[in-house]
């Protein structure tokens, strides 16, 4: 064999893919007076939808926005926000969009570390605004998304204007390779400052391919979706899969979140999938307007950003039906890395049910323990969750020393604590942030929050480690207690006595009316740190060891 040819006898080429884009030209192609989104009493069809998003694509380019710019964009679920992300794929722009309950600083944070050269802003955050172009010298203008409650006229031009202006545009959906950005995904930020997970069009194609496959099988346009979360993370990710297949998305008519309206829109439009946390599932079970409403169109109730607790998937089992799918998955893996189908979703807690699995490894995709030194741990055995495939983002923004943290011998290090059993599904302890080490061993709060939780008196409870000078850390229980139950510290640690182990045992039950939730739904043992911290009870315990309490 010639030095010359490459290894396997084929010479490298340049991996082209599909511009993410043509996924809404294709459909609309198809099915264009299908409707697309429905908010309120307005509705868009797939024609109308792609017509605009080329029109925004047109604007854009003509602003100077080009191939792998970015465009950072910060605004409630709105049909246009969604338009933006197609003019920026269409043009090989970058997609950056923030969580709209972030503050204004929090957004200019953003701006500046992904160097965002615009910034569309939706009408009801002129804070925001001007936070941003005050202090990212990166932006060259503001654009305002008119689709807005407040009565604002911030920034140079308002997107409704420019997607007018530019009606009827020709642009070519730009010319994209296999690892091409198209979308900085934020980490949520719970464990430290957030970082800009690099997703391309090649990865994205993938992981829309598996999503239908493993979490919504069989999806058409028949189908309708509900957003409960924030499209600028996983439910933007979620709205993809809908696209491809064509079917309505139905928006909330307000970012906040009314149970009984989500009921009712999902029973008026025979809603039949939705994504959401586990916080956020529960309480639409938990409320009394579940049962005044027809649900039983739902065929996928798709969960994801932390493990269900066994009680409360119990009670959305009995009261949904068989309808719950789990996944497991960071944004820098678009949630890509397990799946709890329907079929292992079940009331029995026998041995076969794989009771507290977050479920197997998705299609494609490879998963492996890992201790400290890298090593591959052998079923049950506690490690690091990694993971290697097509999903994997293509490395943090301009955050060397993040990567480099971030990846061991080309396997993704999730960060996530875990075990898998002999047929390979997936058992999360937590984060290796969350556990602690009391008097020499390492304590994992899932276990001891799931104890606590099959009291019925409990609603909600985050356990976590806090300093303590004789053991290292001991445990802090924060409990909600459910409307009219009677329970105190003392008569939950002493029935907790038989269910765990004495060194398991928290130092402390605290009870508040709510535990607190970041801006998607979940609820941060750093969030949770600070509160006790701000409520004197990290002091507390102190004082109590110093002064020799038991």
């Amino acid at each position: 064999m010639s030095d010359t040819v490459p290894l396997g006898g084929v010479a490298p080429v340049t991996r082209r893919v599909m511009n993410l884009t043509h996924l809404l030209t294709q459909t609309a192609r198809r099915l264009p007076r299908h409707t697309a989104f429905v908010k309120g009493e307005a509705t868009w069809t797939w024609a109308e939808v792609a017509a605009q998003a080329e029109a925004l694509a047109g604007a854009l380019t003509a602003r100077g926005i080009g191939k792998g710019d970015r465009v950072l964009v910060h605004s409630k679920n709105t049909v246009q926000m969604i338009l933006s992300m197609f003019a920026c794929f269409r043009i090989g722009a970058v997609w950056v969009p923030a969580n709209f309950r972030l503050m204004p600083k929090e957004v200019a944070v953003l701006a500046v570390s992904a160097g965002a050269r615009g910034f569309l802003c939706h009408g009801d955050f002129p804070e925001h605004a001007a936070v941003v172009a005050a202090e990212a010298t990166t932006i060259e203008f503001v654009w305002r998304f008119d689709e807005a409650a407040r009565d604002t006229g911030f920034g140079e031009a308002d997107v409704g204007e420019r997607i007018a202006a530019h009606r009827g545009a020709e642009i070519a959906e730009a010319a994209v390779e296999h690892d091409d950005p198209c979308w900085f995904f934020f980490t949520s930020g719970t464990t430290g400052r957030s970082k800009a997970a690099v997703l391309t069009h090649g990865q994205m194609a993938f992981v829309i391919t598996n999503h239908l496959a493993d979490l919504l099988p069989g999806t058409t346009e028949a189908d309708a979706s509900l957003v409960v979360a924030p499209l600028s993370h996983g439910a933007g990710v979620h709205f993809l899969n809908i696209l491809a297949r064509g079917a309505p998305t139905i928006l909330m008519p307000s970012e906040k979140f009314d149970v009984a309206e989500a009921w009712r829109l999902i029973a008026t439009h025979r809603v039949t999938n939705l994504f959401t946390v586990p916080t956020i599932l529960k309480l639409m079970v938990e409320h009394p307007s579940v049962g005044e409403h027809d649900h039983s169109s739902l065929r996928h109730v798709i969960y994801a950003g932390a493990p269900m607790y066994r009680e409360d998937q119990k009670r959305a089992l009995a009261t949904l039906g068989p309808v719950l799918v789990q996944y497991f998955g960071l944004g820098e893996v678009t949630g890509n890395i397990t799946v709890l189908p329907t079929r292992e979703h079940t009331l029995d807690d026998g041995p076969a049910a794989h009771i507290g699995s977050c479920g197997y490894p998705r299609t494609g995709m490879q998963i492996s323990i890992r201790d400290a030194d890298g090593r591959e741990l052998g079923p049950h055995e506690t490690g690091e969750i990694c993971v290697i495939g097509p999903a994997v983002f293509a490395g943090y923004y301009d955050d060397p020393a993040a990567n480099a943290k971030a990846f061991h011998d080309g396997w993704f290090r999730t960060g996530d604590l875990g075990h898998v059993d002999e047929e390979g599904f997936v058992y999360l302890t937590g984060r290796a942030s969350d556990m602690y080490i009391s008097g020499g061993s390492n304590i994992y709060p899932r276990e001891i929050e799931e104890k606590i939780l099959t009291f019925p008196e409990i609603a909600e409870v985050a356990v976590l480690g806090v300093p303590d000078p004789l053991w290292g850390e001991v445990g802090v229980a924060v409990c909600v207690a459910r409307e009219g139950a009677e329970i105190d510290e003392g008569r939950l640690a002493a029935a907790l006595a038989a269910e765990i182990p004495r060194y398991k045992m928290p130092r402390r039950f605290v009870f508040w009316d709510a535990l607190p939730r970041s801006g998607y739904g979940k609820v941060p043992k750093r969030m949770v740190r600070e509160e006790l911290e701000a409520r004197g009870v990290l002091a507390e315990i102190a004082a109590e060891r110093q002064t020799g309490a038991s």
